[in-house]
């Protein structure tokens, strides 16, 4: 999800909550401690240089039970983040500590946030000699008829 994606959507929200894919909500009383810009320069195990940038939000849970991050705030914290920073309309990466700090992609249920679990990958499949997974099928649904298996004047054998 882009930047200008969830400013769109904020204005309409009457409350701003983070989901993960399990079901389980980031408390209502989170923060959102920062709002930045991450760039990765990297080389992946094939030789290409690559460059990433994405929008970062940092979500934190505090003892501060009060707290409730309204829609307009946030969008006010994005938008002082676009001024001070020069940030472009990236995608969103999202921090949150469960046993470590996970990062994770952003999406809307139309209700929530709903922070995605993020993968590694190689970006190198060709350079790595690693095969590509075969599509595995059921050797029953080859041949679905006596029309289509081999007879001995078919000529297959």
């Amino acid at each position: 999800m882009k930047l200008s994606q969830v400013k769109e959507m904020l204005p309409a929200l009457d409350n701003v909550a983070f989901q993960l894919e399990n079901g389980s909500f980031v408390p209502e009383h989170f923060h959102v401690t920062e709002v930045g810009i991450i760039t990765r320069h990297f080389i992946d195990c094939g030789g290409t240089v690559r460059h990433e940038k994405v929008a970062n939000f940092q979500l934190w849970d505090a003892d501060d039970y009060e707290h409730r991050l309204k829609p307009a705030k946030l969008l006010h914290i994005i938008e002082l983040s676009e001024a001070k920073l020069q940030m472009e309309d990236l995608e969103i990466e999202v921090e949150y500590q469960s046993e470590t700090i996970g990062k994770y992609d952003l999406d809307f249920n139309g209700n929530n946030f709903i922070l995605k679990n993020k993968t590694t990958a190689c970006l190198a499949n060709d350079a790595c000699g690693i095969p590509p997974q075969k599509t595995k099928i059921k050797l029953s649904e080859i041949h679905s008829g006596t029309d289509a298996c081999c007879s001995p004047d078919s000529g297959c054998c």
